[in-house]
């Protein structure tokens, strides 16, 4: 005996439209830059704060500090670079050419104030992380209470 499935063409629409919103969130809301090769590099940031800093880590394999620079204007943090190409093998015959070249950049708006005079940049196998401090303003303060 075989099993019939009803056909329900509103289904297949929600998915269709599913398929559709995925495509136009990661179309818009993941910045891309482009290098002169045409693909795009763009590093994986991750961002968090804690209650006296906000930090943020990057991943940038295969590149040195002197490649990178990093600069706080306005509450945005702009990360640019260049990942160059060690020598190119004309002789050779290439079956796979995945590996990512050229400048990029990348900006982040921070979550709050941070004192950019005070910051630290550390990096250690290919992770970039940067510690912000926040500015005094902007940090939770405790009122002692005195009883009477």
């Amino acid at each position: 005996m075989s099993n019939l499935t009803r056909w329900e063409p509103m289904r297949e629409m929600m998915t269709l439209r599913e398929a559709m919103d995925q495509l136009f969130n990661d179309a818009f809301t993941r910045p891309r830059s482009t290098s002169t090769s045409g693909v795009s590099i763009v590093p994986a940031f991750d961002l968090f704060e804690t209650s006296d800093e906000v930090v943020v880590k990057v991943n940038l394999p295969g590149m040195k500090s002197d490649d990178v620079q990093i600069s706080v204007t306005n509450g945005i943090l702009t990360l640019r670079g260049e990942v160059k190409q060690e020598s190119e093998e004309k002789e050779a015959t290439w079956h796979l050419f995945e590996r990512r070249y050229g400048a990029f950049e990348r900006s982040v708006s921070l979550p709050t104030d941070v004192q950019t005079d005070k910051a630290k940049a550390d990096f250690e196998d290919g992770v970039l992380t940067i510690s912000l401090p926040k500015a005094e303003t902007v940090k939770p303060r405790t009122i002692a209470i005195k009883a009477r």
